[in-house]
């Protein structure tokens, strides 16, 4: 499913192919695509079936770079660096059983990539890099956040109050008016992340 969010800024929802009822977590996960400036941004794109409406649309408007935010978020870099001969962003460590074919140019907080994308710091330790899009008004998320009851929430680590929150308050320093998670109710609004920092945090099951 392809949601339009503004000129220049859509996601797309799928289910994950290798997800199992006893795994937890959400079966659809988000996708996002960004255009700014000469550049055509994938954000931990999750490639859909052949055939999905998804492909004509990047196929129209082909995507200039890719980018995995998080480790286990590797997800398709390398289905998009073969169908697309983009440059490929991410991080310098994955878990062993999901490495990409294809070599990663190394994302960090505080980075600034093509197209002015800004990698930012989330605190948790799980080597996510959350991306502010600055034309957009919009920070797209990995996992640092999730939703339960339609509320968005923040994960809980054992770094919450020491590190997560005061990285995550930070960031509303930013001018931003738009949040997409990776899982759950995939948009919300600064007023929603501020909320969520109010609450006590979720534990994984």
């Amino acid at each position: 499913m392809i949601i339009d969010l503004e000129p220049g800024l859509w996601i797309w929802r799928i289910p994950h192919p290798d997800w199992e009822p006893d795994t937890g977590g959400d079966r659809v996960v988000t996708s996002v695509c960004v255009e700014e400036s000469d550049q055509i941004a994938v954000l931990d794109g999750l490639a859909p079936p052949d055939g999905d409406e998804v492909w004509d649309r990047l196929d129209g408007r082909p995507p200039t770079m890719a980018v995995v935010l998080k480790p286990d978020h590797v997800r398709s870099i390398d289905v998009f660096v073969t169908r697309y001969g983009l440059r490929a962003f991410g991080p310098d460590v994955f878990h062993k059983d999901d490495v990409p074919e294809n070599d990663l140019e190394l994302v960090y907080p505080g980075m600034e990539l093509p197209g002015g994308f800004l990698a930012l710091y989330d605190g948790r330790w799980r080597n996510e890099t959350p991306l502010w899009l600055p034309a957009h008004r919009t920070i797209v998320f990995s996992d640092a956040l999730t939703t339960l009851g339609g509320e968005l929430q923040v994960w809980a680590t054992p770094w919450h109050e020491e590190r997560a929150l005061p990285a995550l308050r930070a960031m509303l320093d930013l001018p931003f008016e738009r949040i997409i998670i990776s899982h759950g109710d995939p948009v919300h609004d600064r007023v929603g992340f501020e909320r969520a920092l109010a609450r006590d945090p979720i534990a994984a099951d």
